[in-house]
């Protein structure tokens, strides 16, 4: 059965950020797993003591060969249809025209919608925040190989509380991977046991912050200071892995990446599960909510968990 908690009144800012006070670490108010674990989870007892002690967790061999190269396929398709496309939800390189991110995946194709559904992801999802999941985003996220750029350390629920007025840490993140990820090719970093610290930081969220934040975050990170002490605290984890696994993180886990210099790129699929219960209301730090690409606004519908094989 799931955790009892209190819920909050609406627009109550349990995680006040982006202010010209100095930065300033807070203890989580909620929980991290929303469900006590029995033997019907999908996952084991072990792996959910992991992620509430981690705020990660990595998933092998949740696909077949035929799956994942079906995946793989479709993503290079999508990356060869939408170069050079003149759209918001297609995100390139600082310096270049070559795609980094497309948004709203699962309304672009539909093998990537019933991945964002299926019951090895999103039902885990389910368990972990204790509630029906929608998607509050999704995107297929690509770091070419010589050029691709890194991704700042940050926390998601960071911006998604300060930007998109997500109340309460009761998202997950799930990246699927569609190439080898490694070390060397700027494989997803984690600081275990910071999803625990909220960092409130300091300074004002820009107009239009968003234009300039997916080709490069600088307003809503934690300082220099911050990662040092965290990283001395909880230590650095490259999750790492084959084409095919599942990166679980926490909405509050400090995590960035580094750039790509090798030849070999990097790619994911993204998707971002918030509990039905906790969808976005105004933006707790910024003038108007970032647009629906970015953070789903609608009353949202909880996710039809599918069995069965993609394809």
């Amino acid at each position: 059965m799931p955790l009892e908690y209190a819920t909050q009144t609406a627009c109550a800012d349990e995680y006040p950020t982006r202010r010209q006070t100095p930065e300033k670490w807070m203890e989580r108010k909620d929980p991290v797993l929303w469900n006590d674990w029995t033997q019907s989870a999908p996952i084991t007892k072990g792996q959910a003591q992991s992620f509430e002690r981690n705020g990660y967790l990595v998933l092998r061999n949740l696909f077949s060969p035929e799956e994942v190269t079906a995946l793989i396929d479709r993503a290079n398709r999508l990356r060869e249809t939408l170069a050079g496309a003149r759209s918001e939800e297609v995100v390139t390189e600082p310096e270049t025209n070559a795609v980094r991110t497309i948004f709203r995946l699962d309304h672009k194709d539909p093998l990537m919608a019933r991945l964002a559904a299926d019951r090895r992801i999103a039902g885990t999802a389910q368990f972990l925040l204790g509630d029906d999941v929608y998607l509050h985003q999704s995107r297929l996220n690509y770091k070419p190989g010589f050029t691709g750029k890194e991704f700042y350390w940050h926390s998601d629920f960071e911006t998604w509380h300060a930007e998109d007025g997500m109340p309460r840490m009761r998202a997950v993140s799930a990246s699927v991977l569609l190439t080898d990820n490694r070390a060397h090719n700027g494989a997803l970093m984690l600081i275990p046991g910071s999803h625990k610290t909220f960092v409130s930081c300091q300074g004002e969220t820009p107009e239009d912050n968003h234009k300039s934040s997916l080709k490069k975050q600088e307003v809503g990170t934690p300082s220099q200071a911050t990662l040092r002490d965290m990283a001395r605290m909880y230590g650095i984890d490259d999750a790492e892995g084959p084409a095919g696994t599942v990166v679980l993180f926490d909405c509050n886990t400090l995590h960035g990446s580094n750039g790509n210099i090798t030849p070999d790129p990097r790619s994911n699929a993204f998707f971002v599960y918030n509990a039905v219960s906790n969808a976005p209301e105004a933006p707790f730090a910024a003038d108007a909510p970032r647009p629906g690409f970015l953070a789903e606004r609608k009353v949202p519908d909880a996710i039809k968990v599918q069995k069965g094989r993609l394809a």
